[in-house]
Protein backbone atom coordinates (compact mmCIF):
# COMPACT_ATOMS: atom_id res chain seq x y z
CA UNK A 1 0.00 0.00 0.00
CA UNK A 2 1.15 3.48 -1.30
CA UNK A 3 0.75 6.91 0.61
CA UNK A 4 0.92 9.69 -1.85
CA UNK A 5 3.89 11.17 -0.26
CA UNK A 6 5.46 7.15 -0.81
CA UNK A 7 4.78 7.13 -4.35
CA UNK A 8 5.71 10.25 -5.40
CA UNK A 9 8.80 9.37 -3.45
CA UNK A 10 9.32 6.38 -5.32
CA UNK A 11 8.38 8.31 -9.14
CA UNK A 12 11.58 10.76 -8.04
CA UNK A 13 13.86 7.77 -6.90
CA UNK A 14 13.02 5.76 -10.50
CA UNK A 15 13.91 8.86 -12.51
CA UNK A 16 15.98 10.73 -11.01
CA UNK A 17 13.97 13.66 -10.84
CA UNK A 18 13.04 13.12 -14.54
CA UNK A 19 16.89 13.54 -15.35
CA UNK A 20 17.48 11.41 -18.34
CA UNK A 21 14.03 12.42 -20.18
CA UNK A 22 16.00 15.89 -19.39
CA UNK A 23 18.22 15.33 -20.33
CA UNK A 24 17.46 13.50 -23.84
CA UNK A 25 14.81 16.07 -24.70
CA UNK A 26 18.04 18.63 -24.16
CA UNK A 27 19.55 16.97 -26.66
CA UNK A 28 16.89 16.46 -29.29
CA UNK A 29 16.60 20.15 -28.86
CA UNK A 30 20.01 20.61 -28.77
CA UNK A 31 20.60 18.22 -32.15
CA UNK A 32 17.79 20.80 -34.23
CA UNK A 33 19.12 23.89 -32.98
CA UNK A 34 22.38 22.54 -34.63
CA UNK A 35 20.56 21.33 -38.11
CA UNK A 36 18.80 24.41 -37.80
CA UNK A 37 22.21 26.29 -38.14
CA UNK A 38 24.21 24.19 -40.37
CA UNK A 39 20.87 23.23 -42.83
CA UNK A 40 18.70 26.24 -42.03
CA UNK A 41 15.37 26.77 -40.29
CA UNK A 42 13.45 24.38 -42.39
CA UNK A 43 15.46 21.19 -41.67
CA UNK A 44 15.97 22.53 -38.09
CA UNK A 45 12.46 23.08 -37.61
CA UNK A 46 11.35 19.25 -39.33
CA UNK A 47 14.24 17.91 -36.72
CA UNK A 48 12.67 19.62 -33.43
CA UNK A 49 9.13 17.83 -34.82
CA UNK A 50 10.36 14.86 -34.87
CA UNK A 51 12.54 14.73 -32.36
CA UNK A 52 11.10 12.79 -29.64
CA UNK A 53 11.05 9.50 -31.82
CA UNK A 54 14.69 9.38 -30.89
CA UNK A 55 14.45 11.11 -27.36
CA UNK A 56 12.17 8.83 -26.07
CA UNK A 57 13.69 5.40 -26.54
CA UNK A 58 17.17 7.53 -25.43
CA UNK A 59 15.77 8.17 -22.39
CA UNK A 60 14.36 4.72 -21.29
CA UNK A 61 17.89 3.88 -21.82
CA UNK A 62 19.87 6.36 -20.05
CA UNK A 63 17.30 5.28 -17.05
CA UNK A 64 18.53 1.94 -17.37
CA UNK A 65 22.09 2.69 -18.06
CA UNK A 66 22.33 5.28 -15.30
CA UNK A 67 20.66 2.58 -13.10
CA UNK A 68 17.79 4.19 -11.76
CA UNK A 69 15.19 1.61 -10.22
CA UNK A 70 12.44 0.36 -12.44
CA UNK A 71 9.01 2.58 -10.94
CA UNK A 72 6.81 -0.44 -9.38
CA UNK A 73 4.10 -1.50 -11.33
CA UNK A 74 1.12 -1.21 -7.94
CA UNK A 75 2.90 2.56 -7.57
CA UNK A 76 -1.05 4.24 -7.84
CA UNK A 77 0.50 6.99 -9.29
CA UNK A 78 1.82 4.68 -12.66
CA UNK A 79 -1.65 5.74 -14.46
CA UNK A 80 -0.70 9.35 -14.05
CA UNK A 81 3.09 9.21 -14.99
CA UNK A 82 2.13 7.84 -18.42
CA UNK A 83 -0.77 10.38 -19.41
CA UNK A 84 1.58 12.92 -18.00
CA UNK A 85 4.32 11.56 -20.49
CA UNK A 86 1.77 11.56 -23.33
CA UNK A 87 0.31 15.33 -22.61
CA UNK A 88 2.37 16.79 -25.74
CA UNK A 89 0.64 14.80 -28.13
CA UNK A 90 -1.90 16.91 -27.75
CA UNK A 91 -0.63 20.14 -29.21
CA UNK A 92 1.02 18.03 -31.88
CA UNK A 93 -1.90 19.14 -34.73
CA UNK A 94 -1.45 22.81 -33.92
CA UNK A 95 2.55 22.20 -34.00
CA UNK A 96 1.66 21.01 -37.65
CA UNK A 97 -0.34 24.35 -37.93
CA UNK A 98 2.53 27.00 -37.45
CA UNK A 99 4.59 24.62 -39.21
CA UNK A 100 2.76 24.94 -42.05
CA UNK A 101 2.43 28.45 -41.78
CA UNK A 102 4.90 29.59 -41.05
CA UNK A 103 8.54 27.27 -40.26
CA UNK A 104 10.44 29.71 -38.54
CA UNK A 105 8.40 29.77 -35.81
CA UNK A 106 8.01 26.36 -34.78
CA UNK A 107 10.72 26.51 -31.88
CA UNK A 108 8.58 29.05 -30.40
CA UNK A 109 5.28 27.33 -30.69
CA UNK A 110 7.03 24.03 -29.66
CA UNK A 111 8.43 25.48 -26.58
CA UNK A 112 5.56 26.81 -25.21
CA UNK A 113 4.58 23.41 -25.29
CA UNK A 114 6.76 21.48 -23.92
CA UNK A 115 6.91 24.47 -21.40
CA UNK A 116 3.68 23.40 -20.09
CA UNK A 117 4.18 19.89 -20.39
CA UNK A 118 6.88 20.42 -17.46
CA UNK A 119 3.80 22.19 -15.17
CA UNK A 120 2.54 19.16 -13.75
CA UNK A 121 5.83 17.56 -13.04
CA UNK A 122 6.12 20.47 -10.17
CA UNK A 123 3.79 18.56 -8.58
CA UNK A 124 4.63 14.87 -9.18
CA UNK A 125 8.19 15.43 -8.67
CA UNK A 126 7.98 17.63 -5.50
CA UNK A 127 9.88 20.51 -6.77
CA UNK A 128 9.38 24.15 -7.78
CA UNK A 129 12.43 23.78 -10.24
CA UNK A 130 9.86 22.57 -13.09
CA UNK A 131 7.89 25.56 -12.72
CA UNK A 132 11.37 27.59 -13.30
CA UNK A 133 11.50 25.73 -15.84
CA UNK A 134 8.42 25.54 -17.52
CA UNK A 135 8.60 29.48 -17.13
CA UNK A 136 12.11 29.53 -19.02
CA UNK A 137 11.60 27.15 -21.77
CA UNK A 138 7.54 28.30 -22.55
CA UNK A 139 7.93 31.85 -22.04
CA UNK A 140 11.47 33.31 -22.45
CA UNK A 141 11.88 31.71 -26.78
CA UNK A 142 8.55 33.67 -27.60
CA UNK A 143 9.51 36.51 -25.36
CA UNK A 144 13.15 36.52 -27.08
CA UNK A 145 11.16 36.54 -30.53
CA UNK A 146 9.12 39.42 -29.95
CA UNK A 147 12.14 41.58 -28.68
CA UNK A 148 15.03 40.68 -30.75
CA UNK A 149 13.18 39.75 -34.23
CA UNK A 150 12.46 36.36 -36.16
CA UNK A 151 16.72 36.56 -37.35
CA UNK A 152 16.96 34.59 -33.86
CA UNK A 153 14.65 31.73 -34.42
CA UNK A 154 17.77 29.41 -35.33
CA UNK A 155 19.07 30.20 -31.83
CA UNK A 156 16.17 29.15 -29.80
CA UNK A 157 16.04 25.71 -29.75
CA UNK A 158 19.85 26.13 -28.39
CA UNK A 159 18.88 28.43 -25.94
CA UNK A 160 15.73 26.03 -25.02
CA UNK A 161 18.79 22.86 -25.00
CA UNK A 162 20.72 24.55 -22.27
CA UNK A 163 17.75 25.45 -20.39
CA UNK A 164 16.66 22.08 -20.35
CA UNK A 165 20.17 20.17 -20.09
CA UNK A 166 20.74 22.80 -17.14
CA UNK A 167 17.37 21.87 -15.29
CA UNK A 168 18.57 18.23 -15.79
CA UNK A 169 21.51 18.75 -13.79
CA UNK A 170 19.46 20.75 -11.23
CA UNK A 171 17.16 17.76 -10.84
CA UNK A 172 19.34 15.45 -10.57
CA UNK A 173 21.12 16.92 -7.54
CA UNK A 174 17.45 17.66 -5.76
CA UNK A 175 16.75 14.41 -6.13
CA UNK A 176 19.88 12.79 -4.72
CA UNK A 177 19.67 15.02 -1.64
CA UNK A 178 16.31 13.15 -1.18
Amino acid sequence: MHSLTSARAEIRRSSGGGFAFLIANGLGWLAAGIIGLVLGSKAGAWALLFQGGVTLPLAFGLERVLGYPKLAKDNPLLPLVIQLAMTQVIALPAVIVVLTLNHALLPVAFAAVVGGHFLPYAWLQSTKTYIVLAIVVGLLPWVATMVLGRGILPYVPLAVAAAIIGGAFKMRSEAQAG
